[in-house]
């Protein structure tokens, strides 16, 4: 069941799900533990695990078709539709339930409406257009927006910036997927910037414009006074890091070798996975030595 329900994916969320509920509890002046943190943990959690199980339900085929996703329970035949199905819609009532009970109204609606876009918006829209990427950012940077939310029980700015952090880096982050496994998108119908456009301009273009963007986004809370000065020292110069590997993924536009071009790929694919902790780590430590 762990593959089904996504665990990896459910554990970035509910991990960015804590930072957004800590740091709103912290606005408020209040401990996380008398706000029920690990209730909204667990609430958060089962929506995602839930929509990631029905996510693979609506993809079996197209899973089935790529290396990468070939194993997974339903792609390969390990567990029946049904199951997935049941599994899914279970999670999401009781992870849905669990929040109107220990979170907000406000809180559920959320959960529920990210879920809603990530299955049945983003997902079958990947076969359709490669605006699908861009719509599928929301839902993967709604989990601070979730913890704020569920902390204080209204939308502000500082959630705005942590969901505007994770929905900038995920771009140069997928950017550099879909360049890597380009083939097995095309392959199982997805379409993926490098898949409709091959040349790898549109790709690179796309990647670069947000890493770009990283920077001003990354130094948003401390403009919103959430972190000290402090902050800004260490997240301008990991942003620039980040940005750095993203133009030299720029190499996929020069070199015919497939390997060259894949090894660049894989760089800022490593990068992206190491500067999104780290970026986040230093937030949460910053805001509580200013606090």
């Amino acid at each position: 069941m762990r593959e089904l329900f996504k665990v990896r994916v459910t554990g970035l969320v509910v991990i960015t799900g804590w930072a957004g509920f800590y740091l709103g509890s912290m606005q408020s002046g209040i401990s996380t533990l008398q706000r029920g943190l690990i209730d909204t943990l667990v609430g958060i959690g089962l929506v995602s695990a839930g929509a990631g199980a029905l996510n693979q339900c609506l993809e079996r085929r197209s899973d089935a078709l790529m290396k990468r996703t070939a194993d997974r329970p339903l792609a390969a035949g390990r567990y029946p539709l049904g199951l997935g199905i049941v599994a899914g819609l279970g999670a999401l009532a009781l992870g849905g339930g669990w929040l109107a009970l220990h979170a907000n109204l406000l809180t559920v609606a959320l959960a529920l409406l990210t879920a809603f876009t990530y299955v049945a918006i983003y997902t079958p829209l990947k076969r359709v257009t490669t605006l699908a990427t861009f719509i599928g950012a929301f839902p993967g940077a709604m989990g601070p927006m979730l913890g704020w939310t569920a902390a204080r029980d209204q939308i502000e700015w500082p959630a705005v910036a942590l969901f505007a952090i994770l929905f900038v880096w995920q771009f140069p982050h997928f950017m550099a997927i879909a360049w890597m496994y380009r083939d097995e998108y095309a392959k199982a119908g997805i379409k993926m910037l490098p898949v409709v456009q091959p040349d790898g301009w549109s790709t690179f273009v796309e990647a670069l414009f947000y890493a770009v963007l990283m920077i001003p986004v990354s130094l948003a809370p401390w403009r919103l006074g959430i972190t000290g000065v402090a902050y800004a020292l260490i997240a301008g110069p990991l942003g620039l890091v980040y940005l750095a590997y993203t133009i030299r993924f720029g190499k996929i536009l020069r070199t015919k070798d497939a390997a060259e071009s894949r090894m660049v790929a894989r760089d800022l694919l490593k990068v992206s996975v190491i500067y999104l902790p780290l970026l986040m780590t230093t937030l949460m430590l910053c805001a509580i030595a200013k606090h």
